[in-house]
């Protein structure tokens, strides 16, 4: 993202849209303090929560300049998880979601991430947040089966499976099923962000997915499948044979509105079943504090 995206990113997201001159101060900052001071620095995120953020991690600082980078989504783990809930976050990255859902909310958390060097970051800011009790973290990937397959390791956020070593930087990791993964756990939200094999990991959670206790999968589909020849149409159809329909969220009026397909304004989708009980959640849900704002 060059520099025009980055700010317009910045001045249009919906934390702030009121507070622009607050979010260039946080964005210019940053940028200056990181060159000045090269490394790690543990930053305020919401409430009393803590990431660990070094220049380069995109997603990362992301939440630094505009408090939740992925607005939608990230307000919806927070306002429907509850303390005790089970929370599986696929593709963890450096554990952005899983800080929000258990040093924030303080579900049990299954971290999932295949990239040793991530993975590392991602531990980094379980402890950082004092979470090892409510986290299990697996530096393993998710597909149908048990299997090892080849990943890029150099792409930060959309590192991603591949057949061949591209420029000598792909790596060899095993793969298992979120059935296998899970095991006897019965998670309520599952996010799912592994750069276009999103069908392979449905292929691999037939059980989890057709537990009712599992109520809401944010996944996912920005067209990434067709690097493998998958079709995201097969693949969201699939997920309304399973009973669940697609909906977009609107934090500030803590709205569910229903889709006719994927999320088309947004690079994942919210899938719900039960939607009554959803709403109960998202209204009841306590507020929380993002850079001096509650939401």
């Amino acid at each position: 993202m060059n520099l025009l995206n980055t700010l317009s990113f910045i001045l249009k997201h919906p934390l702030n849209l009121n507070h622009k001159w607050a979010a260039l101060r946080r964005y210019f900052y940053w940028q200056i303090g990181s060159r000045l001071l090269p490394g790690a620095v543990a930053v305020r995120f919401v409430n009393d929560s803590r990431l660990l953020v070094s220049p380069g991690m995109t997603g990362a600082t992301g939440n630094i300049y505009t408090g939740l980078h992925e607005f939608e989504d990230m307000s919806f783990v927070l306002h429907f998880l509850r303390k005790n809930d089970v929370f599986v976050d696929i593709g963890a990255n450096v554990g952005t979601y899983t800080v929000l859902a258990a040093a924030v909310v303080g579900a049990k958390t299954l971290s999932i991430e295949p990239i040793p060097r991530t993975f590392s970051h991602l531990m980094d800011n379980i402890n950082l947040n004092n979470i090892h009790d409510i986290v299990e973290a697996y530096n393993i990937g998710v597909g149908r089966k048990n299997e090892i397959l080849k990943f890029t390791t150099a792409l930060d956020t959309i590192n991603h499976v591949v057949s061949d070593d591209i420029g000598g930087g792909a790596i060899n990791m095993p793969v298992n099923s979120l059935d296998n993964i899970v095991g006897e756990f019965e998670p309520v939200l599952i996010k799912i962000d592994v750069e276009g094999w999103e069908t392979e990991v449905i292929a691999g959670a037939e059980r989890i997915l057709s537990n009712q206790s599992l109520l809401a999968v944010i996944m996912e589909l920005n067209g990434s499948g067709k690097q493998y020849g998958y079709d995201e149409l097969a693949l969201h159809n699939l997920m309304v044979d399973y009973g669940f329909k697609s909906f977009s969220y609107l934090p500030f009026n803590r709205l569910l509105v229903p889709l006719e397909e994927k999320n088309t304004q947004s690079g994942n989708t919210l899938y719900i079943r039960d939607i009554e009980s959803v709403i109960e959640r998202v209204k009841t849900a306590s507020a929380f504090l993002i850079n001096g704002q509650q939401l």
